[in-house]
């Protein structure tokens, strides 16, 4: 899987950001490709450029492209065989159905941030209609994110946590992975640790409860670790709506 940046959402940008991937990782073709955001960035990524482009004053430099005619471009890589699907990441309930309602290719993935704190349970049952399949990332909380609030309790702290992980005799890092899974998502906690990438895998050796979900369920808060909030002056940032 690889993802086509905010700096490169013009139609043609698309394309030539999915070669670049394609150089980068020595394959002829990439297996997913998904708009990482809806909003777009100046097309300042030029060989070695800045991924987030500033204006004198430290503002994002945000681009007014359509990511309509961004999924164009994502329609001609799958056209042309640089890619085998396409998909989505970060977008809302009407990025999702305005665009279903106007590509000719339709995503086969949103890939979001999802876990307890954020269930995330209308998005994607929307997303389940239009027969996209859902990716959570994030599902731990990201814990150790550096723009975490000093001494925040983390999801992985939470005492309902705590206690599901103690009942089934694991940890809550694997409930916590566990949790999307038996909603029926993909699932892709990040790790560099190799003891964690290890204890990650051993989560099929057991379920959850249907009131352990139930109970997750419980603690949402709409609150979310991902909001790239330099970006809230796009009109196509999509936090600024409920789902």
């Amino acid at each position: 899987t690889s993802k086509c940046w905010n700096s490169f959402h013009s139609k043609q940008a698309v394309v030539e950001c999915c070669n670049r991937s394609r150089s980068a990782l020595g394959i002829s073709y990439i297996d997913l490709y998904l708009i990482h955001w809806p909003q777009a960035y100046k097309n300042n990524a030029q060989e070695g450029g800045d991924l987030f482009p500033k204006n004198e004053n430290g503002d994002i430099q945000l681009a007014d492209i359509d990511y309509l005619e961004t999924w164009e471009g994502m329609e001609e890589c799958k056209r042309t065989g640089l890619v085998r699907s396409i998909g989505v990441s970060n977008f809302n309930s009407e990025q999702i159905t305005r665009l279903v309602k106007s590509c000719k290719i339709r995503p086969v993935m949103n890939q979001i941030e999802c876990h307890p704190y954020l269930p995330q349970k209308k998005l994607i049952s929307l997303c389940n209609d239009f027969q996209i399949k859902t990716t959570a990332y994030s599902p731990l909380g990201s814990p150790d994110r550096p723009w975490a609030p000093k001494g925040e309790k983390t999801l992985m702290e939470d005492d309902t946590v705590k206690a599901i992980a103690k009942k089934h005799g694991v940890t809550a890092a694997q409930v916590l992975i566990r949790y999307p899974l038996d909603r029926g998502l993909i699932t892709i906690p990040k790790s560099t640790n190799k003891t964690r990438i290890e204890e990650n895998f051993k989560v099929l050796s057991f379920s959850l409860d249907p009131e352990d979900v139930d109970a997750f369920n419980g603690l949402d808060r709409n609150f979310r670790v991902c909001v790239l909030d330099a970006d809230v002056g796009s009109k196509y940032y999509p936090f600024n709506i409920a789902y």
